[in-house]
C-alpha cells in the first residue's frame, strides 16, 4: 500500500478555445445562431424567447413555468402521446422549460433529421393547445410540490431567505414556479392568455449546435419560423424590481421544535450577471465558498466539524439575484456556526487572499471550463446566456484569459464591493428553543421567531 504524503500540485491548464458561432437573422426578426461542433452527430436546437418568470406581474407568479410545462402536452395537430411518438420516430427528444429570464423549446436529434425536428419545435412554440385536464394536473403537481418544499428544511430555508432579503413587489421574493396563493388560481384559460401575450418572433433566438457539415441552419429556420408575424402588442421584458427589504439587518427564525439540525442562510441582495468585475467576483466566490477547500468549508467542516459542507455564492440573473452563505449544522452549534460564517464573510473583505488560494481558484476555474462544454446542449446553453444577458460574443472565448488575469487586489476589491455583512440577513430553520438564549446573547440584531405550523410547514 502506497501512502501519498502530499497532495499533487495542479498542472498547467490545457489549451482550449470556445467554439466559434455565426449569427444571422430571419425576415421576421428571429435571430439564428449556428455553432459547428465536429463529430457531434446528435444536435441540439433551442428556440427561446428572452422573457421569463421575472417579467410576471405579482398575481401571475409561477404562470410562465406552468405554461412551459404544459406546452408539450398537446398542440393543435397532435395530442401529447402523438407528439412524443413523432419525436421518437425521429430519434429526438423535445422539451420546454422556463426560468427567471427566458422561455425555451428545445430538441436533441440526429443531424440528418434536424429539419423535421424543427417542425416539432415550431409546433410546440406556436401552437400549444393547453388542454384543460393537463393544465389542471400540472397545477396540482405544483401545489403538491409547494407542500413538500414547506416540509423540507433545506427548501424551506431557501424560500424563507429570499422572502427575507427582497422587498415586497420583487418577483425574486418567491420561487420562479410561484406560490400556493397564485398557483391555485391558474387554469388553462390563464395559460392560453399568457401565451398569446408573450408570443413574439421579434424577441426569439434559435441556436443549433452540433456537427453542421452540409446543413444550412438559417434556411431550415426560415422555412419553419420565417412565416410567423412579429407582434406589435405583446408584452416585452420589464425592468425587474430587485430592491432589498427595508430592514437591512435582521435575524429570522422559522421554529421547528425537535429539529436536530439548523439550516442557516446569511446574505443579502447580490448582483446581476452583467457586471464589469464578473471574473474577479467568480474567483472570489470560489475562494469564499465555491470549492471544497474554500474558506467556509475549511473552517466549518474541516476545522470545527460543524457540517458536512458550507458554501456561498451569487445567483447572477438579469437583475440582482441573491447572495447567500449556506450551511446545515447540528442544533447545539447553531450560534457558533453563524459567528464563524460572519467572520469569514468579513474576512473575505479584510484578509487578503494567499497565493495558494489565488492560484488554486484560478486554476480550478480555468481547468474545469473546457469540461463544461463537451456536449452540444452545454455549448448551446452557454451561448443562450450570452444572448439573454446581452454579453459580447467573445465573452466565453476570453473567459480563461480573464480569469488568469484576476489579481489578489481585484479579489479584495470585488469582496468589498459585493459582500456586505453589515447589511446581511440571517435566516434559520430549526428548533428555536435549543439555541434562542445563545442567539440573544450573541447580539446579532433584532430576532423574529415564527412558529412553523402544520399549515405553514
Amino acid at each position: 500500500m502506497t501512502i501519498v504524503a502530499e497532495r499533487p500540485s495542479a498542472g498547467e491548464p490545457r489549451p482550449y478555445a470556445f467554439p466559434a458561432f455565426a449569427r444571422s437573422r430571419l425576415s421576421n426578426g428571429i435571430e439564428v445562431i449556428a455553432v459547428h461542433l465536429p463529430e457531434r452527430e446528435l444536435l441540439t436546437g433551442v428556440l427561446f424567447e428572452s422573457i421569463g418568470a421575472g417579467d410576471e406581474r405579482d398575481e401571475e407568479a409561477g404562470l410562465t413555468v406552468l405554461m412551459a410545462r404544459a406546452m408539450t402536452e398537446g398542440t393543435r395537430s397532435r395530442d401529447a402521446i402523438a407528439l412524443v411518438e413523432a419525436g421518437e420516430r425521429l430519434g429526438a427528444s423535445i422539451h420546454a422549460e422556463a426560468g427567471w429570464d427566458a422561455l425555451s423549446v428545445g430538441v436533441d436529434v440526429p443531424s440528418e433529421r434536424l429539419g423535421p425536428a424543427l417542425d416539432l419545435v415550431a409546433e410546440v412554440m406556436a401552437e400549444p393547445l393547453f388542454p384543460d385536464a393537463e393544465v389542471t394536473r400540472l397545477r396540482e403537481e405544483r401545489l403538491n410540490d409547494i407542500l413538500q418544499a414547506r416540509a423540507d428544511p433545506r427548501r424551506r430555508a431557501e424560500e424563507g431567505f429570499i422572502e427575507t432579503i427582497y422587498a415586497p413587489g420583487s418577483p425574486y421574493r418567491r420561487p420562479a414556479s410561484g406560490t400556493r396563493e397564485t398557483v391555485e388560481s391558474f387554469d388553462a384559460a390563464a395559460v392560453r392568455a399568457m401565451h398569446g401575450r408573450r408570443f413574439d418572433p421579434n424577441r426569439m433566438t434559435l441556436i443549433v449546435g452540433g456537427d453542421l457539415a452540409g446543413i444550412d441552419v438559417p434556411e431550415l429556420a426560415e422555412q419553419r419560423f420565417g412565416g410567423w408575424e412579429p407582434s406589435q402588442t405583446c408584452e416585452g421584458p420589464r425592468q425587474i424590481p430587485a430592491k432589498p427589504a427595508a430592514n437591512p439587518w435582521r435575524v429570522r427564525v422559522l421554529d421547528r421544535p425537535g429539529s436536530v439540525q439548523t439550516e442557516i442562510r446569511i446574505g443579502h441582495v447580490g448582483e446581476r450577471r452583467k457586471i464589469p468585475d464578473f471574473h474577479a467576483l467568480s474567483v472570489m466566490s470560489a475562494i469564499l465558498g465555491g470549492l471544497f477547500n474554500s474558506r467556509l468549508n475549511r473552517v466549518l467542516r474541516e476545522d470545527r466539524g460543524y457540517t458536512y459542507g458550507a458554501s456561498a455564492g451569487f445567483d447572477l440573473r438579469r437583475a440582482r439575484g441573491p447572495f447567500a452563505a449556506r450551511a446545515a449544522v447540528n442544533t447545539e452549534v447553531t450560534v457558533p456556526a453563524i459567528q464563524d460564517l460572519l467572520t469569514e464573510l468579513n474576512g473575505m473583505r479584510d484578509r487578503p487572499v494567499t497565493p495558494d488560494e489565488l492560484h488554486g481558484a484560478r486554476d480550478f476555474l480555468m481547468g474545469v471550463f473546457p469540461l463544461r462544454f463537451e456536449t452540444p446542449p452545454a455549448v448551446v446553453g452557454a451561448i443562450s446566456s450570452i444572448v439573454i444577458h446581452g454579453l459580447p460574443d467573445d465573452e466565453l472565448g476570453r473567459y480563461r484569459d480573464a480569469i488568469e488575469a484576476v489579481t489578489a487586489e481585484a479579489i479584495t476589491a470585488a469582496a468589498q464591493a459585493h459582500i456586505r455583512p453589515d447589511e446581511a440577513s440571517i435566516l434559520l430553520v430549526g428548533d428555536a428553543s435549543a439555541f434562542l438564549p445563545a442567539l440573544e446573547a450573541a447580539g446579532l440584531g433584532e430576532i423574529t421567531v415564527e412558529r412553523e405550523t402544520a399549515e405553514t410547514a
